[in-house]
């Protein structure tokens, strides 16, 4: 009779277990398919202080992540809003403990954010030029990236073909290869060239 009690609750415990998972799938499945923007934890990076939004950059990057994303999908509507969201990111990040040097480099990188990610926001229906802007906000995150560090790695991959085969680079928080400037026209062309 144990025996039986035991295989009983095994089985029982496979088919919970096997129920959350598909829960979690389905639930993955559903926020994936949202059109707001990325939700993400902000702790402090290493150059923050006492404000948790001082040289926070994560939910800036996170908004960077969406809009490559929703390029590589083919979606100028969303891209637009991954922009704004930038857009209000970029306006919570404090400077005030910077060094003067360090300040003035995000200042100038902040500046461009800016300009490109209103660009990119004003134009939904011409995704052509979304993605011409994100070749220069690339740069500018790249720049984020090594004077700032970044709480997790990225990588620079690189497109070779765009741009009549002059290729830009975007930055991916992962090794999959999702092409924001062919989108599925050319979803895997790119290569890694540098961790950061």
């Amino acid at each position: 009779m144990t025996m039986k009690h035991l295989f009983l609750g095994l089985i029982a415990s496979s088919i919970l277990a096997l129920t959350a998972c598909n829960g979690n799938t389905e639930k993955k499945t559903a926020s994936t398919e949202q059109t707001s923007a990325p939700v993400t934890e902000t702790t402090p990076s290493a150059n923050s202080t006492e404000n948790p939004e001082q040289g926070n950059f994560s939910e800036l990057f996170s908004h960077y992540q969406h809009l490559t994303f929703a390029l590589s999908s083919d979606n100028d509507k969303e891209a637009a809003n991954a922009s704004k969201g930038m857009l209000e990111a970029l306006s919570k990040i404090k400077s005030d403990g910077f060094s003067a040097e360090d300040k003035a480099t995000y200042k100038d990188i902040a500046s461009d954010i800016k300009e490109h990610a209103e660009h990119i926001a004003d134009n939904i229906g011409n995704i052509a030029h979304q993605r011409e802007h994100l070749v220069i906000l690339s740069k500018d995150f790249y720049d984020i990236a090594k004077t700032f560090t970044t709480e997790k790695p990225l990588y620079k991959v690189f497109c070779p073909m765009y741009n009549d085969n002059k290729g830009a680079y975007w930055l991916s928080d992962s090794k999959e290869i999702k092409n924001p400037y062919y989108g599925e026209e050319m979803i895997t062309c790119g290569e890694i060239q540098e961790e950061i």
